[in-house]
């Protein structure tokens, strides 16, 4: 516990260096209130989350680190963001792959410089395709190894101003019967 907890301090005293803050497989559960209280004074501009058991993030993140264009939350245990992440109003990356969306939070859409949503293997099985299309600065989307049904498959692909990955679709063995 206590080696963790040197790992997290001396992570943050070296993002006052570089403005990227890397907790990364630190075993986080939460984000700790010290992050904030050690980061107070500092502008990040990236910041890592990746790999650690973390389930939500607070509303106060967005507001502690609001000049973030990048943010990883890969490889948790979130099934949703917050609201208050549409305030991150340079964020222009955001991965939260490797989690256990069902649904893509919606949210991603009123991020208003957002240009890269990486959300592969998840169990998404929800998007609205038409906010979506609305999404103001979206250009990519990863949504590869997801469960998407076909009618979901079938109304990304008439996007054209966004690119999207997706894993090619399995046809069901019930799809080929003649009813």
């Amino acid at each position: 516990m206590a080696h963790a907890v040197t790992r997290v301090v001396h992570r943050c005293e070296e993002a006052k260096e570089n403005e990227s803050l890397d907790l990364s497989e630190c075993q986080l559960m939460q984000i700790p209130d010290a992050v904030y209280h050690l980061m107070r004074h500092t502008e990040l501009k990236r910041c890592d989350l990746s790999g650690n058991v973390i389930t939500k993030i607070p509303p106060k993140f967005a507001v502690k680190f609001s000049l973030i264009t990048e943010l990883n939350l890969s490889h948790n245990q979130m099934s949703k963001l917050p609201e208050e992440l549409a305030e991150l109003q340079a964020l222009e990356r955001l991965d939260i792959s490797h989690n256990t969306f069902i649904a893509l939070p919606s949210v991603a859409w009123r991020i208003p410089q957002l240009k890269r949503l990486l959300a592969s293997n998840n169990f998404i099985i929800d998007i609205d395709v038409e906010r979506l299309r609305h999404a103001p600065a979206l250009e990519f989307i990863d949504l590869q190894a997801n469960p998407l049904p076909s009618r979901l498959h079938d109304l990304l692909r008439t996007l054209t101003r966004i690119t999207i990955e997706l894993t090619p679709r399995q046809i069901e063995d019930w799809e080929d019967l003649n009813v």
